[in-house]
């Protein structure tokens, strides 16, 4: 397996809006990545677009999700939840032993507008970590809007992203990754079931945006503020 400190951070879903967001903030901080996708050919279009935008100072590069994922140590999971169980049962085999970053957020929409999905092993996150037993899996970056994320001017230092996860070195790695990817605050928010409760938080403030017109945001009082932190 790729080591963990210089392998491409891979993401899965890297062709979707919120991936390649997290791809641009993650090779404008440094780090190599590598976008998957079903098509191979999509995401080394997709990668070519990122390598164009201002400050990217790592390398970026599109490959199917088999390869992607066996490029890397660390895997960023942000593809939409239809299809979810499907396709990490199919990379169960690449994805086994591998620092699992899931994004995912299971919602539904109807005439009343978006709502949490009900998910059997309690969120996206726990859905990954069964399907993979092997794998460690931490929740993160569920509510940064995607198009902030690909907006070079965007300023994205006032957000707070919640982390959750049951291994605490894993979890301090994606902690630091995700100060990164804000020039942030990135908080502990607990165990991996927690996820179950942050997933569903993307929906009010789907909700929100589309009353106030707006592209809202997490950011909790009472903490300190950020401090930067190097990736362990």
């Amino acid at each position: 397996m790729s080591d963990l400190h210089t392998a491409p951070i891979a993401v899965v879903g890297g062709t979707g809006p919120q991936g390649r967001g997290l791809a641009y903030r993650l090779a404008r901080a440094g780090h190599p990545v590598v976008l998957g996708s079903r098509d191979a050919d999509r995401a080394a279009g997709a990668a070519a677009a990122l390598r164009a935008l201002p400050g990217v100072t790592a390398p970026v590069d599109g490959a199917a999700n088999r390869d992607a994922v066996l490029r890397a140590a660390v895997v960023l999971l942000a593809v939409p939840y239809q299809g979810h169980a499907e396709l990490v049962g199919s990379l169960a085999d690449v994805l086994a032993g591998r620092l699992i970053v899931s994004c995912v957020n299971p919602l539904g929409f109807d005439k009343g507008g978006p709502y949490g999905l009900p998910v059997v092993a309690g969120s996206a996150a726990e859905e990954a970590a069964h399907l993979v037993p092997t794998a460690t899996v931490v929740g993160a970056f569920h509510h940064l809007a995607a198009p902030l994320l690909l907006d070079p001017e965007a300023d994205l230092s006032h957000e707070d992203v919640l982390v959750c996860g049951d291994d605490a070195q894993a979890k301090a790695r994606v902690l630091a990754l995700a100060a990164q990817v804000t020039e942030g605050r990135a908080v502990d928010a607990g165990r991996l079931r927690l996820a179950a409760q942050l997933e569903p938080l993307t929906a009010v403030l789907i909700s929100v945006n589309k009353r106030y017109r707006t592209r809202s945001g997490v950011a909790l009082t009472g903490l300190a503020p950020a401090v930067k932190e190097e990736v362990a």
